[in-house]
Parts: structure tokens; sequence; C-alpha cells
């Protein structure tokens, strides 16, 4: 189990776990849903920048929370969004009622310092604001995203998140912290993949698409950097990478089901899912009909 977990549940010991990132192998990131009782949470010190987000609005429900002599009571409705930086150490936290259904996203220090690398300067992920019902419509749509594919994996879901979680760190430094003058270099600057490293990054692609497919090794190939590249991809290809990807693995996997006597659970790690059964569910969204079926409707 990655550290991100044992963090979550050191920290929510009593909460029920709904879904969870581990075992998805994503990078400088994770995500649990949990269920929380009423409670007085232990509050360890953070090695993880925490964003809180409230899927369900839950009746009479309140987060009580101090640190730094900061008080925070905040009523628990959908959309609801709180902010625990780095190495911020919370003082005390109570939940009055049951809570049903809130996402937590751990950002690792790694992240922060990637972003750092591409900009004019050297964000602190402890400068971050300790905040809670934050009105933030970006944060949300981005936890929404992260969580449709904790709930319904993806063979691309990997490259997503990492495209997700960078974007959030960005938006996180330049908007809620003392370093929000960072800005990303050449953002005026169009940066746009040329027909010859397109053409490399997309044979790398089909070369190695039964391999771990990062944004930093596609980035490296077309000689970018992670955040110029995906948008550069898009803008070329009309797609984000980690669509393009899923879809040459449904290619791929329809190969391996008509072509090969590969077993179902093979042809899921070929294909980059975490089990069988999420590759059965995405396959079945895909193209309406089980793995399974499917390879015997093509052998007759």
């Amino acid at each position: 189990m990655a550290q991100f977990e044992v963090f979550g549940d050191r920290k929510f010991p009593t909460a029920g776990l709904l879904l969870t990132s581990a075992g998805r192998d994503w990078s400088g990131v994770s995500a649990q849903l949990r269920n929380h009782a009423a409670c007085d949470v232990p509050a360890p010190s953070p090695d993880e920048m925490e964003v809180t987000f409230a899927m369900t609005t839950s009746a009479g429900g309140r987060v009580e929370r101090c640190s730094g002599g900061q008080f925070q009571d905040t009523a628990v409705r959908s959309g609801t969004l709180w902010f625990c930086p780095i190495g911020v150490r919370e003082d005390a936290i109570r939940i009055t009622r049951p809570l049903s259904n809130i996402l937590h996203v751990f950002l690792a220090k790694s992240q922060f310092d990637s972003f750092a690398e591409m900009t004019s300067r050297t964000p602190s992920p402890a400068n971050v604001a300790y905040l809670a019902d934050v009105d933030d419509d970006l944060v949300r749509q981005l936890c929404l995203r992260m969580h449709r594919e904790l709930s319904e994996e993806t063979s691309g879901g990997k490259l997503l998140i990492e495209c997700l979680s960078q974007a959030l760190v960005a938006h996180l430094v330049t908007s809620y912290s003392g370093d929000a003058k960072a800005t990303l270099g050449h953002d005026r600057v169009a940066i746009r993949l040329d027909d010859a490293r397109l053409r490399r990054v997309l044979d790398y692609i089909h070369a190695n698409i039964d391999q771990d497919l990062s944004l930093a090794k596609l980035s490296d190939v077309a000689c970018l950097s992670k955040h110029h590249f995906a948008r550069a991809f898009r803008e070329a290809t009309g797609v984000p990478p980690h669509r393009y990807i899923s879809a040459r693995r449904l290619d791929h996997a329809v190969s391996l089901l008509k072509g090969s006597q590969s077993s179902l659970a093979d042809v899921a790690y070929l294909c980059r899912f975490s089990s069988q059964a999420t590759f059965t569910r995405a396959f079945r969204r895909q193209v309406g009909m089980s793995p399974g079926e499917y390879r015997r409707r093509s052998a007759t």
C-alpha cells in the first residue's frame, strides 16, 4: 500500500473506505472516497497536500477544525472544499454528524517540485493557504474527474491523473499561496508538436502500448516539458494524450481477443488495467459486451 493510503488510513482510522487508488500505480497523487462517522479525527502532520471534496450534501453535518489559532466551522454541502497544505498540523478536527461520499486527494511534495522546475520561482507547498469552504469550480471539476477515474478505471487513466494532478498543483500554487506570482515559462509562446516530433511520439506509443506510458516519458520523446506536451499533443491530434492511448489500448485488446489465446487476465494486464474486473467494465462500456462474449462471437 502506498504512503498516501497509509497516511489516509492513519488520519481516518474509523472512516469507511468506499474507493481507493491503491493498486492503480498513480504517480505522485492518491485518492480515497470515504464515509465518516461523527467523531474527533486524529490529526497527524501531513507529508502530502490534502484536498478534500464533499461529493454530496450531508444534512446537518459540519466539520470543525483548527490550526495555528485559525478556527473553521463549515457546513458540509455538495461541492464543499477544504485545503490542508504539507506540514500544517491541525490542532483539532471534529465531525459533528455522519458524512457520506467525501473525496480525499493527496498530492506528494514531488508534484510541487516538478512544478517548480517549470516556473520562474521555487514555490513552497507549505505556502498554500489552509482554507475551508473554498469556492473554486476548477478544483471541483478536477476532483470530479479524478473521482470518475477512481470509480471507472480506464486504460489511459494513469496518464490522465498525471495531467489532472499537474493542473491542480499549478492552480493551488498560483491561486492560493504566497508564491502566487510563480508563472510557467513560455506560456505566452505557442508550443507546437511539429510533424516529425508528433510521428516520433505516436510511433513510441504504438511500439510500447503494453508498457507504462507516463507523461514524463512521452514529453521526453517529444523534447517538451510535461506541462507543454499535454497541451501541444491535444492541439496536434484533437484529443488529449490519455484519450488517444485509451483508444489505442482498446484496439490492442480487440486484437488480442481475436488473434491470441491470452487469458482475459493477461489481456487486462497487457492493456494496463489494475484487474480483470476493471478491464471488463471498461470494455463493456466501449464495445457493449464483455471481453469474453466478444471473443466467442469473433471465433464464430
